[in-house]
């Protein structure tokens, strides 16, 4: 394990542990960093929860437990799947040209017993850090495809999008022999997961969803949210964990990581904000669902800046991306597809503004920097580095979801019936109601 690798677990923003400079080979335990890691591993996992929860406040009453049961879903499976060979997949040495990595002493995370990272922190931490990327990616796929998709389908889809579309994206990206780690003259700036995490499901989900087709009767039926206090807790829960998901990317408690917990906050408070003015100005009502949206929004525009932004930044780009992710679901809403809970509408609307938006607002210290790899380095420069990493993200996406759903469709059915589907997933694929009453639908 290098001290290069750890750097690039941390999305190229991790500092060196102090004992690197005094020529020591040995790394040693940090207790602070080690806490702080084991922390966010935790909120980030709260994260999938709080993620349940949104969605399942927005789908009709009849199917608020196949929704929940999607993330949790993700939980289970990728949970052991990332143990077994999604680690090693992501983070072991170029394979296949670049195209994977992989290491056999980490499958299963065996090499890792007694490694403690460049960081100073054990390597289990950050291996089940990152799991939780992994988890919560696929989870937010299902918001596309609420309400019409069976069980079976759906673990087999997340098993295989897991393997195929997560592990090299996040390879590509985040190990520093990565494709994208290389680019121009720092690499695609991608902090805490905007391409790897909601670019790739935004891109995914409408994929997958235009691919299944709408619900029946969408748009003329009323598809009402069920418990709207679902979602605001969910939005809530959501919120807190992302200080883990991006303050945690640092792989450290220091400087860094007070920064990215900083911008955070602020760009989250500003979609918000933005949001609610917006329906204000427009509808003369501001309501949950919009200031959760708008949370949502902010929350996703930061996560890949979290590391090179300052706090003018993070309002600016939050104020953006609740503008940008408001007219997409207005868009949707006019051509009349149906992403069931907006999926690209902000996850992957706030991930492609974030990715590309942030060049503008890069702290002067990392211009200077670049700069000395590569002189004149500049705006332009590091513009077309984040737009080929995003497109490629979204090219990559898209035809990988459309592949490995037509095989699931063909091989064991994704899609459930039309019959299902007016019954309701809770009772016809899990034998249950959400509560308890016969008469909701």
């Amino acid at each position: 394990m290098t001290w290069k690798r750890c750097l690039g677990l941390a999305a190229a923003c991790a500092v060196a542990h102090p004992l690197l400079a005094q020529g020591t080979t040995a790394p040693v335990n940090d207790s602070g960093s080690t806490a702080w890691m084991l922390t966010s591993t935790t909120l980030v996992l709260l994260m999938v929860p709080g993620l349940a929860m949104f969605y399942g406040g927005l789908v009709r009453t009849k199917n608020v437990l196949g929704t929940m049961m999607h993330s949790y879903a993700a939980m289970a499976v990728v949970g052991v799947l990332w143990a077994a060979v999604g680690y090693a997949l992501s983070f072991g040495p170029n394979a296949l040209g670049g195209l994977i990595g992989w290491d056999s002493k980490l499958f299963l995370l065996r090499g890792i017993d007694h490694t403690i990272l460049p960081a100073g922190v054990p390597e289990y931490a950050f291996a089940m850090f990152q799991g939780k990327f992994a988890i919560i990616t696929p989870a937010l796929i299902a918001g596309a495809v609420a309400e019409r998709i069976s069980f079976r389908g759906w673990l087999a889809f997340i098993t295989l999008w897991v393997l195929f579309v997560y592990c090299p994206l996040c390879h590509w990206v985040w190990a520093p022999d990565g494709y994208f780690f290389n680019l121009g003259a720092k690499g695609a700036i991608d902090f805490a997961g905007g391409t790897v995490v909601h670019i790739s499901s935004g891109a995914g989900g409408l994929a997958l969803a235009l691919f299944l087709g709408a619900r029946h009767g969408y748009p003329k039926t009323a598809m009402a949210p069920n418990n709207l206090t679902f979602t605001l807790l969910g939005a809530g829960l959501l919120w807190v964990g992302w200080f883990g998901f991006n303050a945690g990317s640092s792989v450290a408690s220091n400087l860094e990581t007070a920064r990215a917990l900083t911008v955070t906050q602020v760009a989250a408070a500003t979609g918000a904000l933005t949001w609610i003015l917006i329906e204000t100005i427009r509808d003369d009502k501001a309501t949950s669902l919009g200031m959760a949206s708008g949370i949502l929004a902010g929350l996703v525009v930061i996560t890949p800046a979290a590391g090179v932004v300052q706090v003018g930044g993070a309002i600016a780009l939050g104020a953006i991306a609740a503008c940008c992710c408001y007219g997409m679901i207005l868009l949707k809403n006019r051509l009349g597809y149906d992403d069931s809970l907006d999926a690209f509408g902000i996850h992957g609307t706030g991930g492609i503004v974030g990715a590309l938006g942030l060049t503008f607002f890069i702290r002067d210290a990392w211009w200077v920097e670049a700069g000395a790899k590569v002189p004149g380095w500049g705006i332009l420069s590091q513009l077309r580095v984040q737009g080929f990493a995003v497109l490629c993200t979204i090219l990559f996406s898209v035809v990988m979801t459309l592949l490995i759903a037509a095989l699931v469709q063909k091989l064991i059915g994704f899609r459930v019936s039309e019959a299902v589907e007016k019954t309701g997933l809770d009772h016809e694929l899990h034998g249950e109601r959400a509560y308890g009453l016969n008469n909701l639908n």
